[in-house]
């Protein structure tokens, strides 16, 4: 979606916010009621849970290729989340009936990681490729055709398996856990062009914690709950999902704000981009497949404790070359060390979720890692996108003084280049250029904001660091291997 923000805003005049919220809108719906499709995989059948999501997704694209104003692409984008969310948790605890040895089931999973992770680096170049081929709406033409594929094939080939303990679905844990969730990820989300301070964001802080406390004071009651709280007992089960968090968070600052600034501070086309990148979309298939063997011999612990540790170390490197005019080649090798350490922690993390629970629980093990991760995202690219516009705010007046700019245009000026960033966040990048291209003055300011922009981007590379490392300790610490 990222590569069609620009065409859409011009086709259907949408602002700013509303861009946000085709992107938002997807991961509210997407993060918020997965726990409930993984409880009602596990009752009603995780293939058919699976496949009425493909169904809703494959509807949902359809809304979005014809849709005649930003309201209704944001609500086909809504509907995908919803598809998204039934259908994801199903790809892996179809996985873990399948595969009941742990040895294979790692093996699985490396290889379901692998894809996951082709198709990460490969939506932006197949979105780019039928923008420009076509246009917007043929990415959810594109999304169709692809989704009733893997519809049929699923169909076919895949097993059924359920609960047959499994009691009523749990609908106020149900009602909590998808309050707390869209709370907070509505937040997160809304906190991007506000603040975190602001009213709004807080009041939904404020409604996300009352949720979370009353979804616990439940789920320690309920007879069947949506999340069962005793496996967080479980080291196994509550240190891989933090890992996730933190991994997820780290790797979204790493595509989404490396990506940015090559583009938008540097000027390198998207096909420079891409080949920079290539190297560590390689390297991340290929160390999942990988480490679908050795955790299948070694267990969890040291394969998390070494992707972290590779991970944060390509994201401290990455940070060093991130300059006006950087190595591509040091850039690139660096970001293949992230790529190996994203590839190596996201095969254990989850084998070690799924196989701390039941394989009947399975259902409620994938989404409750999913979600991990998904949170992690959309938390990533808010946060950090906080701290770059904090740093902005912090530097550009002194950076403008250092220009010598009449007084009486520095107020406007301040109000208007956080707008640009904002435009360039989007995507926007031609009304981007239409802005630089108004003077010598619009220019240097521009070139201040960007170098107030590329110190934030380090601190917050910084901080996605911080995170993974302290990820790799409290596994090597916490994840010893579990007596027979």
């Amino acid at each position: 979606m990222s590569v069609a923000l620009g065409p859409i805003q011009s086709d259907l005049q949408a602002g700013v916010q509303a861009l946000q919220w085709v992107v938002g809108g997807y991961a509210l719906a997407f993060a918020s009621i997965m726990l409930a499709c993984g409880m009602l995989g596990d009752q009603f059948g995780r293939k058919k849970v699976m496949l009425a999501g493909a169904v809703v997704f494959c509807a949902g694209s359809v809304m979005c290729a014809v849709a005649p104003n930003p309201d209704t692409l944001i609500a086909g984008r809504v509907i995908m989340g919803i598809g998204a969310a039934a259908s994801e948790p199903g790809t892996l605890s179809v996985l873990r009936q399948i595969y009941p040895g742990e040895r294979a089931r790692a093996r699985a999973v490396g290889v379901w990681a692998a894809v996951s992770g082709l198709a990460l680096a490969l939506g932006p170049v197949v979105g780019g490729a039928l923008v420009g081929l076509w246009n917007w709406r043929g990415i959810f033409w594109f999304n169709l055709a692809f989704g009733l594929a893997a519809l049929i094939v699923a169909a076919i080939v895949v097993p059924e398996s359920s609960d047959p303990q499994a009691g009523r679905v749990d609908l106020p844990g149900t009602v909590l856990g998808t309050g707390a969730l869209a709370a907070l990820t509505f937040a997160i989300i809304n906190a991007e062009t506000s603040s975190f301070g602001a009213t709004l964001p807080v009041t939904l802080f404020v409604v996300a914690a009352v949720c979370a406390v009353a979804f616990v004071v439940w789920e320690r009651r309920a007879a069947n709950p949506l999340l069962d709280l005793k496996f967080f007992r479980k080291a196994h089960f509550t240190v891989p999902n933090v890992v996730a968090f933190c991994s997820y968070f780290a790797t979204f600052a790493i595509f989404f704000f490396t990506a940015l600034y090559l583009n938008e501070v540097v000027g390198a086309s998207g096909y420079k981009i891409a080949l920079v990148f290539l190297p560590m979309t390689v390297l991340m298939i290929a160390a999942s497949v990988l480490t679908g063997y050795w955790t299948g011999a070694a267990g969890p612990r040291w394969p998390i404790t070494i992707g972290c540790l590779l991970f944060g170390a390509g994201l401290l490197v990455t940070t060093s070359l991130i300059k006006q005019h950087p190595d591509y080649t040091e850039l690139s090798a660096a970001l293949a060390l992230a790529g190996a350490g994203i590839g190596i922690t996201v095969v254990p993390t989850t084998t070690s979720v799924l196989g701390a629970v039941p394989a009947e629980r399975s259902g409620m093990a994938a989404s409750a890692a999913n979600t991990s991760r998904e949170i992690g995202a959309v938390t990533g690219v808010s946060v950090l996108g906080a701290i770059v516009f904090a740093q902005l705010a912090a530097q550009l007046p002194g950076k403008i003084e250092a220009l010598n700019i009449p007084a009486a245009y520095k107020p406007m000026i301040l109000r208007f280049v956080p707008t640009i960033i904002h435009v360039l966040e989007s995507g926007q990048t031609g009304m981007a250029k239409n802005y630089s291209s108004m003077g010598a003055i619009v220019q240097d300011v521009l070139s201040a904001a960007y170098g107030a922009f590329g110190d934030g981007l380090h601190v917050a590379l910084y901080l996605a660091a911080g995170l993974v490392l302290f990820s790799a300790v409290l596994s090597a610490v916490t994840l010893r291997k579990p007596r027979a």
